[in-house]
């Protein structure tokens, strides 16, 4: 059952949340990630894995750890706190959608410095490649006091506009 129904019939939606843990930057250590997975407001499980600081493994380590977990054929959206995991480590969003064939919504605080985060981005190496992944999450939403982009649905549908 597609997101949009299961908000309409207000029927239990299962999500998996990604973030990263504290890091050192020049460390040289992989930096650790977390994904919970919820039932609404009730834990369900976890799983744990490893990125590579300011790397370009993000994406394919989310969809390694959830294809090989018994969780995926439950999941109804993935949610990343943020487009980048360990630093400027940027997650495709489109792609991620497209290899789960779920939802994916990169979720934010307040709405990011494109200005700021593309100087950073200079400083490291191929910066055109991860300022064209960022782009390619797309159109950021606002939804206050969130901000979001989203892959593989409606943004009215993430944001519980048409609910």
């Amino acid at each position: 059952m597609k997101l949009e129904e299961l908000l309409r019939y207000r029927r239990t939606i299962r999500v998996i949340g990604f973030d990263d843990a504290p890091f050192v930057r020049s460390s040289g250590k992989p930096v650790n990630v977390a994904g919970v997975i919820c039932a609404n407001t009730r834990f369900e499980g976890m799983l744990w894995g490893e990125v590579e600081a300011d790397g370009w493994d993000g994406t394919e380590q989310l969809c390694e750890k959830l294809t090989k977990s018994k969780f995926l054929p439950q999941l109804h959206l993935v949610l990343l706190d943020g487009i980048c995991l360990g630093g400027f480590n940027v997650i495709d969003l489109p792609l991620l959608s497209a290899t789960l064939n779920l939802p994916c919504v990169a979720l934010m605080r307040r709405k990011p410095d494109l200005d700021r985060m593309k100087f950073a981005l200079s400083r490291l190496p191929f910066p055109e490649k991860r300022w064209e992944i960022l782009r390619r999450a797309g159109e950021i939403y606002e939804y206050p006091p969130f901000y979001f982009q989203v892959q593989g649905d409606n943004p009215d549908t993430i944001s519980q506009r048409s609910a």
